[in-house]
């Protein structure tokens, strides 16, 4: 019998997108967008539209699990509550530690870190949130005084200029950027993109400047020049600020000067600076490409001291604004989930806020300095001082800087808990504990975007197996450790607790106030609509902007205006690259999620890395061959992309990657671990490296009804496909037995029936088996990247295969009359390369066009300017092979 409707939010970016879940009588999820929701108004992208595809119980972990073997919760918990006291005893509160994640709800986060800052005594609990905006943190509070985002999504509809920099918000954020798309259309605003590369952001920028990698520092404080000496700053707004009168223009960098530093024309930063200054209504957003920089807060500083001398802060269509990465981690900094901040945005620097909080809990102990942020927290594991260390969702085997270093410390580590949904992941292998999570749809709580906006996350399925929620188990474990204080009746008492601390003693002393939720019950926390913050006790409606009339959390409520020094550009080795890292539209964080789907495997379906044309021919690396990205020890092999969006002397690859998808696709091996010295946030935007061509004797595509056996194989790199599996791979060494090889590579039934066509002068097998008359698995191989029809294959798995079409499987193309869409470029319509240009063949001429046709474009949008640049390019070629050149800029062999 079908269920209700439940309004519950996506669990994928910073936006905080509104979803509608569904369930069906057949077990099936149906999900929308949630129309009444003001982050996205029923929009979502192509991962949230996906979320009823990944609510497989296929791969979850469904019961604790202690050395591997099955355990019930009791000795699951009695054991992980033991380890952590007898830790604590022996060694320390310090030789403990909770590793913890932007995934989390809000009443997870806060009752880990009550338990660790307020009940251990240490404050050594970080997150995964600290790889990707802790240098904003940082800038917010060097500047505000507080961590405060000043404005809400609306403004983007509402200013005349947007400054994207160091975020492709198409890609990462895409129902933001339809939001400004739309904005655009109605009053002309203006898109300026800061990036490096040519994203899918810049494609619909009305200027995009390619800065040199951590040129953004000397990029803002060059504007701040401009803005001052052409008599921009605002006098009104000067009285809210504390140094203006201290700066000294001589010392900022002039437009040659800066153009010097981030490798722009005098031209181009002079057309930038006289946007900006003459625009009242600028925002800038900001996102990783900033954040993910040993220079970050700097960086951050630097924007927030050109809005804040104009006085672009808090009004309608002004401000700078933060895009955060992850679902709650906003709310993670609420609650204190970082290493270097207490509960409620207080600082546990401060003796008054430290007591304030420990009475408030009640608690035995408090923390009294900051803990080891994530790298630094590693480290100590590797240096034996972490003795028990509790992972929560998250998989920093993969995420984190240095991962081979990491995967070693887990190693060496005494006792290592892991709490997740997933049984199998880079992480969980090295478990001693492994506690099952409930997923989203199972667990209730709320999450906070990045205006601030805090909405519930309800439960729409019941809890599998074993699996509870991650409050729940905290809650247990303090309680097993003899800690009072964690008996809550459920979500809605820790968000009411929360809610409290936030307005105890504030009084308009602290940006962060839920007062007004202070009293919430279960059946109000139910029904708990969106809201922004903050909302104090006895405020009706909560607070989309603040400090257009100032009032900073300083001691003197006036903002400061920290002058960074433009970075020196270090002296590059010729040989090397600059690597920067990043993420892809259609795929999340490690994959365990999005990697399950097989339309969001579309677009790419292995690890890549984009090169500009010039390297690739000095290189000697063609399109769509190997190549292999080293640093030090540690190397990887991807597919090359080349493409002249990506500045030469520059490699982009995505960080997705892990050992469960690629042999060697992990690309935080190689990121170097240095850190902003005052965020602690790693740079994993400028990592140097070495490329170089991988040479194989042979390549192979296969398709396989069952997953493929990859072990042995120089390279693979494994994708869903709807009847199965796709895998690339490729070898150096000759295979003299290829029906042997194919046989076991697909793991295809004994008694299944081979078809076969050998060229072995050229090096071309092609292989396909057959049972009961349908196809279960085939095999092609050549000395070069593989041509064939992928999707087709791939459609075909499963299929009645009657002899003649036995023969369009060896061929590898599915014939006139059945064409292939090619790789999938609109996620959201499952729509390929191919049938959009066929569309344009067919005489259409603009992107609604194309979409009237296939349907291409009409979801979250995040693919139109991709159909523009086919059309553009007349990139008309539709024959049904998947070639490896570059199609529009969008080549990969899994299709």
């Amino acid at each position: 019998m079908a269920g209700a409707g439940v309004k519950t939010t996506c669990p994928y970016c910073g936006v905080g997108c509104g979803i509608i879940a569904t369930p069906r009588g057949d077990g099936a999820v149906e999900i929308a967008g949630d129309p009444d929701h003001p982050a996205n108004f029923g929009r979502l992208c192509s991962k949230g539209r996906a979320l009823g595809e990944t609510l497989s119980l296929e791969g979850r972990l469904l019961a604790p699990r202690i050395n591997g073997a099955a355990a019930g919760w009791d000795a699951a918990l009695d054991l992980v509550a033991r380890r952590f006291s007898e830790a604590i005893r022996d060694h320390g509160p310090d030789s403990v530690a909770f590793y913890v994640s932007g995934q989390l709800l809000t009443e997870d986060y806060y009752l880990a870190n009550k338990l660790m800052k307020g009940y251990i005594g240490a404050a050594n609990i970080d997150t995964n949130s600290r790889l990707c905006m802790a240098s904003s943190v940082a800038g917010h509070r060097r500047g505000f005084g507080s961590d405060t985002v000043p404005g809400c999504y609306e403004d983007l509809e509402q200013a005349d200029l947007v400054v994207l920099t160091g975020s492709n918000l198409a890609w990462c954020h895409p129902v933001l950027f339809q939001r400004l798309m739309a904005a655009r259309e109605r009053r002309g605003t203006r898109i300026i993109v800061i990036d490096p590369r040519r994203t899918a952001s810049a494609e619909q920028a009305d200027l995009h400047l390619a800065l040199r990698p951590d040129g953004d520092v000397a990029l803002f404080t060059g504007l701040l020049r401009h803005l001052l000496m052409t008599g921009r700053a605002d006098p009104a707004y000067a009285g809210h600020l504390s140094g203006l009168p201290d700066i000294d223009c001589s010392s900022l960098p002039d437009d040659a000067a800066v153009a010097a530093r981030t490798g722009l024309s005098v031209a181009e930063v002079a057309q930038f600076f006289e946007e900006f200054g003459a625009s009242e209504k600028v925002v800038t957003v900001y996102s990783q490409g900033v954040n993910q920089s040993v220079c970050g807060t700097d960086k951050v500083s630097a924007i927030l001291n050109c809005h804040l001398v104009t006085g672009r802060i808090g009004r309608p269509g002004m401000g700078p604004f933060s895009v955060t990465g992850q679902p709650n981690a906003m709310g993670g900094r609420e609650v204190g989930g970082l290493a270097n901040m207490l509960a409620a945005h207080m600082e546990i620097e401060d003796g008054t806020a430290r007591e304030r909080v420990q009475r408030f809990w009640s608690s035995p102990v408090i923390a009294t300095r900051p803990g080891l942020k994530a790298v630094d927290l590693f480290k100590a594991i590797s240096d034996n001082k972490i003795k028990a260390l509790w992972i929560m969702g998250t998989n920093p085997a993969v995420s984190l800087p240095g991962s081979d270093a990491v995967v070693r410390a887990l190693r060496a580590c005494p006792f290592v808990v892991v709490s997740d949904v997933v049984e199998e992941t880079d992480t969980t292998r090295h478990a001693h504990v492994l506690l099952p999570a409930a997923a989203w749809g199972e667990k209730d709580g709320t999450v906070t975007n990045s205006e601030r906006r805090i909405s519930r996350q309800r439960a729409f399925l019941p809890l599998p197996g074993a699996a509870r929620p991650d409050w729940a188990i905290i809650a247990d474990v303090a309680q097993r450790m003899g800690f009072s204080g964690f008996d809550h009746a459920g979500p809605a008492a820790v968000f009411a607790e929360h809610a409290a601390l936030s307005c105890f003693e504030n009084n308009g002393l602290r940006d962060f106030d839920i007062g007004a939720h202070a009293a919430i019950d279960a059946a109000g926390y139910d029904n708990l609509a969106p809201f922004q913050w903050p909302q104090p006790a006895g405020a009706i409606e909560g607070t989309p902007r603040v400090f257009a009339a100032g009032g900073f959390f300083t001691p003197d409520r006036k903002a400061r205006l920290p002058i960074p020094r433009p970075v020196v550009e270090k002296v590059k080795n010729s040989a090397t690259y600059t690597l920067n890292t990043g993420r892809i539209r259609d795929q999340w964080h490690t994959m365990t999620r999005t990697g399950a789907v097989p339309r969001l495997m579309g677009q790419f379906g292995e690890p890549f890395c984009e090169i500009h044309p010039r390297d690739a021919r000095n290189l000697g690396i063609a399109p769509a061959s190997l190549v292999t990205v080293r640093r030090q020890e540690a190397a990887i092999v991807l597919r090359a992309r080349i493409t002249d969006s990506q500045r030469p002397g520059e490699v982009f690859v995505p960080m997705h990657w892990s050992d469960r998808f690629a042999a060697r696709g992990r690309v935080n091996a190689l990121v170097a671990e240095a850190t902003d010295p005052v965020s602690g946030q790693p740079g994993f935007k400028a990592t140097d490296g070495i490329i170089e061509a991988f040479s194989a004797e042979w390549h192979a595509f296969a398709v396989s009804v069952v997953r493929p056996c990859t072990e042995g194989l120089d390279y693979w790199a494994l994708a869903p496909v709807a009847g199965g599996y796709g895998l690339e791979c490729a070898g150096r060494a000759p295979i003299a037995d290829w029906p042997g090889f194919a046989r076991s590579l697909t793991a295809a039934d004994a008694g299944a029936e081979w078809t076969a066509v050998f060229d072995r002068a050229n090096g071309i097998v092609r292989m396909a088996a057959f049972a009961a008359g349908r196809l279960v698995a085939a095999v092609f191989v050549s000395r070069e990247p593989v041509e064939v029809a992928r999707t087709f294959l791939a459609g075909a798995l499963g299929a009645e295969m009657p002899g003649a079409q036995r023969f369009r499987i060896l061929a590898g193309r599915g014939g006139s009359d059945a064409p292939a869409d090619g790789a999938i470029l609109c996620a959201c319509q499952s729509v390929g390369v191919h049938r959009i240009n066929r569309a344009i063949a067919a005489g259409a001429a603009t992107v609604d066009a194309v979409g009237a046709a296939c349907g291409a474009g009409t979801g979250c949008g995040s693919c139109r300017s991709d159909i523009q640049r086919m059309i553009t390019a007349q990139a008309v070629t539709v024959d049904s092979i998947d070639r490896v050149e570059p199609l529009a800029g969008h080549r990969r062999p899994i299709a």
